[in-house]
Formats: structure tokens, C-alpha cells, sequence
């Protein structure tokens, strides 16, 4: 069995890419291809991709990840060397492994099942999530889709002081809170955001402000309007649950139409999705 190679931290390139990728594609630094395969599918952006996990008693769920996820499609060059299911995912189970990953899940390949297989892995201080699945339906060569997603470090928490100097020299401040994608339910470090505006605040009390949300331009204008409006809102809501009189407060979305960054780039994308606080007078 052909192993995928590793060194050091990382798996490298062990062939180089093949004039047949599709064009603007290349292998992920982390883990190669299987030789002699070639791309012919390379998506490559921040997205959510779901993996299977399973949970404490054993049950099969399924996990969305959200982060930088490059999605690969590889198609085998001759049907005579093509491995089988079992050995692309053992491959990359042993590749995994070897930079001191774990197997999270496994379903055999069985029948008329390639299978499938989810692995977890640790890089330059990012949680590395990998999916392998093989496809048998193609002929006469076969193929596989990689998928890799790296977890985004969690927002560093804004503490109430340093928002109030910047609301009191700057007049706002843009603060990076996370939802989920595509909705505006808080996630843990938003919500520890939020406990540091409520601080703010309350330290505060003449202190009135707008909560405006911001998009990136992924998606159509009037769901990325509505979408920043809902963001926003949540966060007001939040924030007077912990015990913020409402007159103190508003909120509104902006949308896609004020980008304070590039949106052709996957981090002025980042930058662009955030939400204000602006001081009221």
C-alpha cells in the first residue's frame, strides 16, 4: 500500500500538480493527493462543512465546521492503479495519524458503500477537521473529495474598559462576534462579548449607544441586509437581558454596503463581518 508521506509538523506535496488540475487549484500544505490523481474539483473559502462524529454513547451525529475549508475533488488517471476505498481512507488515517491526529469516525467501506472517514488533527495552534470520501459511481477511473477545514481561532474578547476608550476617543468600535453561519444565533465568545458591553455599561450609565451590524458580500444584498439587521438585533437583545435599560440602546443592520476591507479576500471578508458599536449622544 502506497503511503501518503509526512514531515515534520506537515504532509508535503509528494508529486507535483499535474497539468490536468483544474486551473487555479493545488493541493492542501497539510496532505497531498494520492498519486498519480489529478484535480478536477478545488473550492477553497470560509464555509461550514458538515462532519460525521460520533457522540459519547456511540450514536453517529452530524457536526458542522466552520473555518477555512478547502474542498477538493480527485480523480484517478488509470483504472488499473486506481486504490481501492479502503486504502484511500487508510492512507490518510495513517497520514493523520503520523502528525498525531486521531480517527473521529469511520464507516467502512462495504458492498456498494465507499465508506467515509472523519479526522481531527492539531496545526500551528489550529484544530485541522478532515474528511475523506471515496466514490465509486464514477467509471471507468474512480475519485474521491477531500475536505479540510481550519478552525479560525475564537475572537479575542474585548474587556469594557478598552470599549469604553475607544467609544470615548473614537466615537465606535468594531468588535468581531461570531454566529453561526448564515444566522444570528450568538456563539460562547460572543456571548462573553456581550457580558463585557453589559460591563461597559453599567460602568457607564449616561452612556448611550447603536449596535449596527455588517456583511461580507457573499450572498445577495437583501439577505445580507436582513441578515445584519437580525445580527444586530440579537446582540441589543443580549445586551439588555443583562440588565441594560432598552432606551439606552438601538440597533440596525447595514449589510454588504460598508466594507471596511477587500471582499475579493477570504480576510477582508473576515474583517468585514462585524458588528459596530456606535456612541450615541
Amino acid at each position: 500500500m502506497k503511503r501518503l508521506l509526512a514531515a515534520a509538523a506537515f504532509l508535503f506535496v509528494a508529486t507535483t500538480a499535474q497539468a490536468e488540475d483544474v486551473k487555479g487549484s493545488k493541493d492542501h500544505p497539510l496532505l497531498t493527493r494520492y498519486p498519480e490523481s489529478r484535480i478536477t474539483d478545488y473550492e477553497k473559502n470560509f464555509n461550514s462543512v458538515t462532519f460525521k462524529i460520533k457522540n459519547a454513547e456511540g450514536k453517529v451525529e452530524e457536526k458542522p465546521i466552520e473555518g477555512q475549508a478547502t474542498v477538493i475533488r480527485y480523480f484517478y488517471k488509470d483504472p488499473q492503479t486506481q486504490p481501492s476505498p479502503l486504502q484511500i481512507i487508510r492512507n490518510y488515517q495513517n497520514a493523520v495519524k503520523a502528525i498525531k491526529g486521531e480517527v473521529v469516525f469511520e464507516r467502512a467501506p462495504k458492498d456498494m458503500d465507499p465508506g467515509e472517514t472523519t479526522l481531527k488533527a492539531n496545526a500551528n495552534g489550529k484544530d485541522i477537521w478532515i474528511k475523506v470520501e471515496p466514490d465509486i459511481w464514477s467509471a471507468p477511473t474512480q475519485s474521491y473529495v477531500l475536505s479540510i477545514v481550519e478552525v479560525e481561532a475564537m475572537a479575542q474578547v474585548v474587556s469594557a474598559n478598552a470599549m469604553l476608550d475607544a467609544l470615548n476617543k473614537d466615537g465606535f468600535i468594531a468588535l468581531y462576534i461570531n454566529f453561526d453561519t448564515g444566522k444570528s444565533t450568538l456563539k460562547a465568545d460572543g456571548e462573553a462579548t456581550v457580558k463585557e458591553i453589559v460591563a461597559m455599561l453599567k460602568g457607564a450609565p449616561d452612556l448611550k449607544i447603536s449596535i449596527e451590524g455588517h456583511t461580507d458580500n457573499v450572498g445577495t444584498a437583501a439577505s445580507n441586509q436582513k441578515l445584519s439587521e437580525s445580527r444586530a438585533k440579537a446582540v441589543m437583545d443580549a445586551i439588555a437581558k443583562g440588565g441594560v435599560a432598552q432606551t439606552r440602546l438601538a440597533s440596525k443592520g447595514l449589510g454588504q454596503a460598508a466594507p471596511i476591507a477587500d471582499n475579493r479576500t477570504d480576510e477582508g471578508k473576515a474583517k468585514n463581518r462585524r458588528v459596530e458599536l456606535v456612541k450615541q449622544k
